[in-house]
């Protein structure tokens, strides 16, 4: 499995709502804080996105997709000089049915969904992510055009089962989206997600990612991507932000930490199988990465989804 997609399985996005919403006419609507990632992308009309913390007003177009992973406020408008409603307020009064509709046909429509990610350690994937991600060429525009394609026509038929049908496709849209986005140059940063844009990063980061108990050092990392030992030091740091065995041990812990929950699998059986020759190793590297034992880390209660959106 391919570093992304390993990220995401151990993060476990969940979508909350997945769904298409409509303004009736013109209308700005100011939503509140979120957790996790909303990813929306515009059927019809046009309008403009306003993120708290981001200076300049950001106009969507028909097609266009875009990401809120850091949870900030922000308002849809289809007029900058008109003054937002609360969502809040609008959906806790019952005014939100009016001027909203599930009607393709409304001046501006959009569709997407709302995930959190189940998974702890969240982090690793928003902090690597901007306030915003807008996916606006006609290029990048036209990678998401199957998924945006089948998402209307599943809204316009409503058959049955289009509630399921709509969360898998908003999840597409999701990973399309982060994989459009690492790939823009432009928005090239440091972490592990613009890593996966170097060919030979990313293939390092596939090694650690498909065998974390492989026994790598920074030598056998650096031939398997075909590079002198001190450059591909040099360049991972650069890339990643870490050190490649910082990041192999940080890895390591968050892949200990999903299996202490996720199975039945002895501290002793998971240390084993990440490498490590006994419990005791795991234990203090897991504490030194995670803040806590590997058994008091078992016994700790996960939120669902639901309430950490509650939260």
């Amino acid at each position: 499995m391919d570093p992304l997609s390993n990220v995401l399985s151990l993060l476990k996005p969940q979508s909350l709502v997945s769904r298409g919403f409509g303004l009736t006419g013109d209308l700005a609507i100011q939503w509140p804080k979120h957790k996790g990632i909303k990813c929306y992308a515009l059927l019809r009309g046009r309008c403009w996105l306003q993120v708290e913390g981001v200076p300049d007003p950001i106009p969507v177009t028909e097609g266009d997709c875009f990401l809120l992973p850091r949870g900030r406020p922000f308002c849809l408008t289809t007029d900058l000089s008109l003054k937002p409603m609360d969502f809040t307020v609008l959906r806790e009064s019952g005014a939100l049915e009016s001027l909203c509709t599930e009607s393709l046909d409304g001046k501006v429509y959009m569709a997407g969904g709302h995930f959190v990610l189940a998974g702890e350690h969240a982090e690793i994937l928003l902090n690597a992510l901007p306030p915003v991600v807008h996916i606006r060429t006609e290029e990048d525009k036209a990678a998401m055009r199957w998924s945006l394609e089948r998402m209307e026509e599943e809204l316009r038929a409503n058959r049955p089962g289009v509630e399921l049908i709509t969360q898998q496709l908003a999840y597409v849209m999701l990973v399309q989206a982060l994989r459009l986005h690492l790939a823009d140059g432009a928005s090239a940063g440091v972490g592990w997600l613009f890593a996966l844009a170097d060919k030979q990063m990313s293939a390092a980061l596939s090694c650690m990612h498909e065998e974390p108990g492989a026994p790598w050092t920074l030598q056998s990392l650096a031939e398997r991507v075909g590079m002198s030992r001190s450059v591909f030091a040099e360049r991972f740091k650069q890339s990643v932000g870490a050190s490649p065995l910082e990041y192999l041990t940080k890895w390591r812990m968050l892949v200990g930490g999903d299996r202490l929950r996720s199975t039945d699998a002895s501290i002793a059986e998971i240390a084993c199988s990440l490498g490590y020759r006994s419990e005791s190793a795991f234990g203090k590297a897991f504490k030194k990465e995670m803040g806590c034992s590997p058994r008091q880390y078992g016994r700790m209660t996960v939120k669902s989804p639901l309430a950490m959106a509650a939260d």
